[in-house]
């Protein structure tokens, strides 16, 4: 099996809301393709630049600000330093200049083209970017966004990616590498990361430590903040009406239920609004992992070095499900979404509490099964029903596979996570299209977008 060489900060990614695989990986594609073309010398002079988007982009991309996020990168912007009011601007059509090279040319959400959503391309969110010359195009290029805030392009050269010391493609694999080296698993992520990248370990832990306080950020800023997210459909925020309505404590169980339901409802409102959050592993799931990290540290005070512990043993869940199956509801549908993050934050909890790597591993399996089929049916292409409350169901099961590894029998554990990724990929392919992010089906259907 080929060996993982992906990046912790590749899963984590930071950026605007409210789809990574909408916003951060057309983003991503527009800077590359403004990048690509300063040094292409051109027979003819462009005179436009066309952008088309297919899959999901295309059937749920107004909603999620597809159009805004790829012209933001044609514009020379990458998501994690964005400003997120000029995104928000670029939706009134205002008229901006790309410049690339010797290359000046008008530009905004007017030049995107929301194309066929079946299609035949390798991947089923794909991007055509092209500079024209009058209906001559002069060059083009083909973008995939392939979940996650990742983008594969077509003609891409394989990347020379530094091998990791420990290689696993799976768990099982990385279960070999634990028993035969004795090391913990978040020292063979952590040597991994290190080599992949080569960093020092001071760096890693710094910009862990980042990405951990900007969940928290963004979950603070959540619970502060009120009225109707952007869209058409009037959401009101809940966060702040559920944590000013249970003190802090475990007098009462319910109350750090409720807490951590408003958590998730925090990050994946501030998500929605379009505000900078963490893909974890995805934007749409960016509520889950920041939930439980916040509950984690500021209400069962687990100190920071067992949380970044826990962060990696979160990553090690993602890698091997991106790895395996896929992070992308276009591809697999909300249960590589939310059913992931869930599945990663079990993990997290599990870990950062101090337990043994078997009950992470049975953690993250638990909270995976029960996200199995999950559909990707975002009411009116927003990222809010029923995207938010699955964030806080999401850290809920998250919590509870939690405790049930917490006290069963190893010996009685039948399913491993292996199997259960597996059953998400063969789910994933079996779905239908309607059901992965197009809108075209189960509650985008049945309720009404007012």
């Amino acid at each position: 099996m080929t060996a993982i060489t992906t990046s912790v900060f590749e899963l984590f990614k930071i950026g605007p809301g409210p789809s990574s695989s909408h916003t951060i990986g057309p983003m991503k594609a527009g800077y590359n393709f403004n990048e690509s073309v300063k040094e292409i010398q051109f027979k003819k002079d462009p005179t436009s630049i066309e952008v088309r988007l297919y899959g999901s982009l295309s059937a749920t991309g107004k909603g999620h600000g597809t159009d805004r996020a790829v012209i933001a990168g044609l514009l020379g912007n990458s998501p994690d330093t964005v400003d997120c009011d000029f995104l928000d601007s670029l939706a009134d059509g205002i008229e901006h200049q790309f410049e690339s090279g010797k290359i000046s040319l008008p530009l905004s959400i007017k030049n995107v083209i929301f194309a066929e959503v079946k299609n035949d391309f390798p991947y089923s969110n794909t991007l055509l970017i092209c500079l024209k010359n009058g209906d001559e195009i002069l060059f083009e290029q083909e973008y995939y966004s392939i979940g996650g805030g990742f983008i594969k392009w077509k003609g891409q050269k394989p990347a020379l990616t530094r091998a990791p010391i420990y290689k696993y493609g799976n768990m099982e694999e990385l279960k070999e590498i634990l028993t035969e080296t004795e090391k913990r698993l978040h020292e063979v992520i952590l040597e991994n990361e290190k080599a992949i990248t080569e960093t020092s370990e001071e760096d890693v832990i710094a910009k862990l430590d980042n990405i951990l306080d900007i969940m928290k950020k963004a979950v603070n800023k959540g619970l502060a903040a009120t009225g109707v997210l952007p869209g058409t459909l009037g959401l009101h925020r809940k966060a702040k009406t559920l944590i000013t309505s249970t003190p802090k404590g475990y007098e009462d169980p319910s109350n750090f239920l409720i807490r951590l339901n408003a958590y998730a409802f925090a990050a994946s409102e501030e998500n929605a609004a379009g505000h900078i959050v963490v893909t974890a592993p995805t934007s749409g799931s960016a509520g889950v992992i920041p939930a439980v990290v916040y509950a984690l540290e500021e209400d069962a005070g687990v100190s920071r070095n067992m949380v970044r512990r826990g962060m990696l043993a979160a990553a090690a869940v993602g890698f091997i499900a991106k790895h395996n199956a896929s992070i992308a509801g276009a591809e697999v549908g909300c249960q590589g979404e939310i059913g992931v993050a869930s599945s990663m934050a079990a993990a997290l909890i599990t870990y950062a509490a101090g337990f043994k790597f078997w009950r992470t591993e049975n953690a993250a399996e638990t909270a995976l099964e029960h996200h199995l089929g999950m559909t990707c049916d975002p009411v009116g292409g927003y990222v809010q029903i029923p995207c938010i409350e699955r964030n806080a169901m999401g850290a809920v099961k998250a919590y509870n596979a939690f405790l049930i590894a917490t006290v069963e029998n190893r010996k009685f554990h039948k399913v491993t996570l292996d199997e259960t990724i597996a059953a998400m990929a063969q789910t994933g392919k079996d779905m239908s299209s309607k059901y992965k992010e197009t809108s075209e089906a189960g509650l985008a259907v049945s309720v009404p977008n007012c």
